[in-house]
């Protein structure tokens, strides 16, 4: 019988920004490997989308609508969320402002949903023991963060910065309950958060020439990764940084 590590069967996974974007792909993937999925979003006619998409009608998948800053929201989450075999952390957004008007405003907004409710979030399923030994955390960062600085990108890559470092903080103490954490740090992925609409074919020829591999990523190629992280392929993986950006950060 032939084996496939990358299989999520028997696995529960949590994926939050599931109503678009590497959430949704990541989400609908994860169902694809086998595993039972809780897709949390935000827009709930989008994630109704996204739970409309998952494969597998025999298992138990679950949609949650959440808003992160909710506090309400937040609590009722981690009241329903059954135990989790991976939790795979995506809600995020973007702010893009030359550093003279990156006002206090601005970066708390930003760090509220990319660092705060994230790390929360978190923090809330390791002490109340949502998450089962052996399961495994992947948190999306983002190549901004550690490699690569764009004008415009201070509030972004600071507070996927933050997430980053704590990965690995937290990859060190929940070693002890068997419990991976990492992290993918993507490079330009085509999803609604970034405006390529805005771009002519010109300018995005022009963008996409920076990168070795010539292309944008798609959520596809994110949700791949982490797969891989998710699965027992990866059993030996913690505290570790995948670039995903098609060569971009080199």
């Amino acid at each position: 019988m032939s084996i496939n590590p990358f299989s999520l069967e028997g696995k529960t996974v949590l994926a939050t920004g599931a109503s678009s974007g590497i959430g949704r792909e990541t989400a609908i993937r994860a169902s694809q490997m086998g595993a039972t999925v809780v897709a949390v979003g935000q827009n709930p006619d989008r994630l109704g989308e996204t739970f409309s998409a998952l494969e597998g009608t025999d298992r138990a998948h679950r949609q949650v609508v959440c808003d992160q800053t909710n506090s309400e929201d937040f609590e009722r989450l981690i009241s329903e969320l059954p135990q989790l075999d991976g939790v795979v952390l995506c809600a995020g957004r973007v702010v893009t402002s030359p550093f003279p008007f990156c006002t206090r405003e601005k970066y708390d907004s930003v760090f509220e949903i990319n660092f705060f409710s994230t790390v929360e979030l978190l923090r809330l399923l390791y002490k109340k023991k949502k998450i089962a030994s052996g399961g495994s955390v992947v948190l999306i960062s983002a190549i901004s963060g550690i490699a690569r600085f764009p004008i415009g990108n201070a509030i972004y890559g600071a507070s996927k910065a933050a997430l980053t470092s704590t990965m690995k903080f937290c990859a060190k103490e929940f070693a002890k309950k068997k419990i991976r954490v990492n992290a993918i740090t993507p490079g330009m992925v085509r999803t609604p958060m970034i405006k390529l609409d805005a771009l002519t074919e010109e300018q995005l020829q022009k963008d996409c020439a920076q990168c070795p591999l010539e292309r944008y990523g798609e959520p596809t190629d994110i949700a791949n990764g982490v797969i891989y992280l998710l699965s027992d392929a990866a059993v030996w993986v913690t505290g570790t940084t995948l670039v995903i950006d098609g060569g971009l950060s080199i």
